[in-house]
């Protein structure tokens, strides 16, 4: 059984001046987000694991104890027992692709100068400890964890943690468990949600605090990772999933429909849309939005019919135009030139031509596929290694090289009422 998911068709020139906005940004809603996450953060600093366990009844059904919250070795070994070898290998090749990138970025990093006796190098050093949130309850995603571990291994972070919902059973999913042990994970708790980033903020009896957090979530694990930054690192605002493919006559309505079906997938909040210039790529693209009642069906459909969108546009300058502004996490761009097209386009990660679909970074490219959402694209980066370290700048001058500058030095401390900095140079020079 299929049904036709009815998406909300424009033209460019009747569309709506917030049509980029989600449905859920409106005031009412997100206020209600922000105040029932700052009670969740507030008792899980009060209440420490009592408040994780009682929240991981209240959300996950599940009934833990403190001595249950940190997954076990033994969980691990059965996890193992129950994951196929292939898909123990499909994670073994993704951790290596990931890794791969990962290591060709950190190599062209790290620089040195020297000029006229000043020497000025940039080196790289792992932040102390980071906690990864791998998302859990409508599917499983270890993919997300090694995308967040495994930049954090080759940056050489000495303490990894993993927070991921359990199961009614108790369980974190074994594709999870496997492929935290995968990628050398040091710790793995089974919590989700608001009280996980919480937990990773500020500690409690059993979870060590980490110095930043990574990971996507709904929009309560974003919502904590805003409320925690004053406190803790973050990587970016990653929420709910989006794709948008940007197309012209050229383009294959089927397969644009699929992608569209597959981005949805991931929930009933995820975002896919479709800017055009071509009228009838827009119908044809319509027609074949077709969601199986099966295999996710109904979570498809609610993504798709409150959060989908297909855009006709005049010009593809106008398309472009459209694409900055909504900023994806995904771009697909799948024109007669997609190269050019793509050029001076801001999205979280572009996927160029027919043959790359977001599946493709998901699993096999090796780039990393927690990127920035709701537009932030337009000042965060999707995640990478360097997320995971600190530059520090490391200066070293001869006296011959200080002298050169000195008299610069003294009109700057005295334009900034500063005499003691001039000061602090002079004495280098007195006999």
């Amino acid at each position: 059984m299929q049904r036709q998911a009815q998406v909300r068709v424009w033209k460019s020139e009747a569309l709506p001046p917030d049509w980029f906005k989600r449905q859920n940004a409106d005031a009412k809603a997100a206020q209600a987000v922000e105040k029932s996450v700052k009670a969740i953060i507030s008792q899980v600093q009060k209440d420490g694991d009592n408040a994780l366990v009682e929240f991981t009844l209240k959300f996950d059904k599940a009934k833990l104890t403190q001595q249950t919250l940190k997954v076990t070795d033994e969980e691990v070994k059965e996890a193992y027992a129950k994951t196929s070898q292939q898909q123990v290998a499909a994670l073994r090749f993704m951790q290596e692709k990931v890794s791969i990138f990962q290591k060709q970025q950190l190599n062209q990093t790290e620089t040195k100068t020297i000029s006229e006796g000043i020497a000025v190098q940039t080196v790289l050093r792992p932040i102390e400890s980071v906690g990864c949130y791998v998302p859990g309850g409508q599917a499983a995603y270890p993919s997300t964890l090694i995308m967040t571990a495994v930049p954090a291994k080759v940056a050489g972070v000495p303490r990894i943690v993993v927070c991921s919902p359990c199961d009614t059973s108790g369980r974190v999913n074994p594709l999870v468990l496997v492929a935290s042990d995968v990628c050398g994970v040091d710790e793995v708790y089974k919590v989700g949600g608001a009280q996980a980033v919480a937990a990773l903020a500020y500690g409690t009896e059993t979870i060590a605090p980490v110095r930043k957090i990574f990971g996507p979530g709904s929009k309560y694990v974003t919502a904590a990772k805003i409320q925690v930054q004053k406190d803790v690192a973050i990587d970016m605002p990653a929420g709910p999933s989006e794709v948008l493919v940007l197309a012209d006559e050229d383009a294959d309505a089927r397969l644009i429909a699929f992608d569209m079906v597959s981005q949805a997938e991931h929930g009933g909040d995820s975002v896919a849309g479709l800017v055009t210039t071509s009228e009838k790529v827009a119908m044809q693209v319509q027609l074949e939005l077709r969601v199986s009642s099966a295999q996710r069906g109904e979570k498809i459909a609610e993504s798709l019919e409150k959060y989908g969108f297909i855009i006709v546009c005049r010009s593809l300058e106008e398309a472009k135009r459209l694409v900055n502004l909504f900023a994806p996490e995904h771009l697909e761009v799948m024109t007669a030139k997609p190269n050019e097209t793509a050029e001076g386009l801001t999205a979280g990660l572009i996927l160029l031509g027919g043959f790359s679909p977001v599946a493709l970074s998901d699993y096999a490219s090796g780039t990393d596929h927690v990127l920035p959402t709701a537009g932030f694209a337009q000042a965060y980066s999707g995640l990478s290694v360097f997320d995971f370290m600190r530059r520090v700048s490391i200066v070293e001058s001869t006296k011959a090289g200080l002298e050169k500058v000195k008299d610069s030095i003294k009109v700057m401390a005295e334009a900034e009422n500063l005499p003691n900095h001039y000061k602090a140079i002079e004495a280098r020079f007195e006999k």
